[in-house]
C-alpha cells in the first residue's frame, strides 16, 4: 500500500511539473509571464508595470480574435506555435503592431511575419553590447547585457543586429520594420528572464524592447499551455483524469494509514467460556434426547477412571472406595455420587452433577 501511494505521489509531482503554473520552483513554462522560475518572465511583467506600462496576458490561440496593432505582443519560447497564429502575428505587424519574438523555434514561424526571416545558430554570448550606428531605439541607454549563451542569429535576413558579443561576437538580438510595424527578434531570451533581469543593463533592455510607453504590452500565454479557461478547467481532459486517479490513490493510502475509530486494542484478553458452561450446554442437549443416563455413561466412566488413577485404587475398586476417594480429591458429595451412578432428584440434575465432577477432575472450574 505504501509503495503504491509513494509511486502515485511521485507521479503527481512529475505530472505537475508539466502543467501550466506547475513545477517545483514557482511553476510555469520558460519565458512565461506567469512563471517565477529563473527561466520565467514574471519579473519582466512586474518591471513594466512598475514603470507605468499597461501589461496584459492573452490566453488561448493568437488567431482567436484580431490583435490590436496599437499593442506590443511578446511571444517567447513558443516552438509549437500554429501556422494560423503565425499568420495572425504577421498581419498584426503589417498593420502597425510591435512584436517581440524569440527563444526556441522562433525562426520556424517568423517566415510568416517577415519576408526574409533570420535563422538561428548554435553559438551564444555571455556579454553583449549594442551594435549599429546609431544604435536602435530598443537599446538606447544600454551599455552591456548579460546573456545566457543559449543561441545566436546565424543569418539576420531583412532585420539588422542590435545586440552582439564584443569584437564582432555572435548576434543575439535583431530589430527591423515590416509593413507598418516593427519586429524585435531575440535568439537568446535570457536577458529578459527572471534569473538575468537584474544583471548589467538587462532591465533597461527589457524596458526598451517593448516600444513606446503608450503601447500596452500583451504577453501571449497560449503557447505556454494557458487556455481560455482557468484553473482545472484549463487542463486537457486526459490530465484531469490522471490527476483524479492520483488523488484517489493518495486517498486510499491516507485511509489505510489513518487510525481506526475506537481504542487501539482491547483492555483485556478475551478468555474462552468456563468449562462448566460447556458441560451445562452438553447436558441440556443430552436431556433433550430423553435418554440422559445412557448418554451420560461415558462421562461417568471417565470420571471413575480419573478418581481411581489419582487415588491409586485398582481398576476394580468398589463404589464406596471410589466415593471416598472422590471426596478426598475435592469433589462435592452430590457430584461424587452422580459420577458413580447414584440417582439424584432428577435425571437432568444427575447428568449435570456428573459433568461438573468430571470438569473438576480435569482441572476446569465447577
Amino acid at each position: 500500500m505504501a509503495a503504491m501511494a509513494g509511486a502515485a505521489l511521485l507521479g503527481l509531482a512529475v505530472l505537475s511539473s508539466f502543467l501550466p503554473g506547475g513545477g517545483g520552483q514557482g511553476g510555469g513554462s520558460p519565458s512565461s509571464s506567469f512563471s517565477h522560475r529563473p527561466d520565467g518572465a514574471s519579473a519582466w511583467a512586474e518591471l513594466l508595470s512598475r514603470f507605468g506600462r499597461d501589461v496584459d496576458r492573452l490566453r488561448g490561440d493568437l488567431d482567436a480574435s484580431p490583435l490590436d496593432p496599437a499593442m506590443t505582443v511578446v511571444v517567447l519560447d513558443a516552438p509549437g506555435l500554429g501556422e494560423g497564429e503565425a499568420e495572425a502575428l504577421g498581419d498584426f505587424v503589417r498593420r502597425g503592431g510591435h512584436l517581440v519574438a524569440g527563444g526556441a523555434g522562433v525562426d520556424e514561424w517568423l517566415a510568416a511575419v517577415v519576408d526574409e526571416p533570420p535563422l538561428l545558430g548554435d553559438d551564444g554570448a555571455r556579454i553583449a553590447v549594442p551594435v549599429g550606428d546609431p544604435p536602435a531605439t530598443e537599446v538606447d541607454g544600454v551599455r552591456t547585457v548579460r546573456a545566457g549563451r543559449s543561441g545566436s542569429w546565424e543569418v539576420v535576413g531583412q532585420l539588422r543586429p542590435i545586440l552582439a558579443g564584443g569584437d564582432g561576437g555572435p548576434v543575439i538580438a535583431l530589430a527591423g520594420n515590416s509593413g507598418a510595424g516593427r519586429v524585435v527578434a531575440l535568439a537568446d531570451p535570457a536577458p529578459v528572464q527572471n534569473g538575468f533581469l537584474a544583471a548589467e543593463d538587462n532591465a533597461a533592455l527589457a524596458l526598451g524592447l517593448v516600444g513606446p510607453p503608450n503601447r500596452t504590452v500583451l504577453f501571449a500565454e497560449g503557447a505556454h499551455g494557458y487556455g481560455d479557461s482557468e484553473g482545472l478547467a484549463a487542463l486537457p481532459r486526459r490530465w484531469r483524469l490522471a490527476l483524479a486517479g492520483l488523488g484517489l490513490a493518495a486517498g486510499i493510502w491516507l485511509y489505510g494509514r489513518s487510525r481506526r475509530l475506537g481504542p487501539p486494542e482491547d483492555e483485556a484478553r478475551a478468555l474462552p467460556p468456563p468449562r462448566w458452561a460447556y458441560v451445562d450446554a452438553v447436558a441440556g442437549t443430552l436431556d433433550r434426547t430423553r435418554r440422559p443416563q445412557e448418554a451420560a455413561e461415558p462421562v461417568r466412566r471417565q470420571a471413575r477412571e480419573l478418581i481411581a488413577r489419582r487415588a491409586g485404587l485398582p481398576p476394580d475398586a468398589g463404589p464406596e472406595d471410589l466415593y471416598q476417594a472422590a471426596l478426598r480429591l475435592g469433589v462435592p458429595p452430590e457430584e461424587a455420587a452422580a459420577a458413580l451412578g447414584s440417582p439424584g432428584p432428577s435425571e437432568e440434575s444427575t447428568v449435570l452433577a456428573a459433568g461438573r465432577a468430571l470438569a473438576r477432575l480435569t482441572g476446569g472450574e465447577a
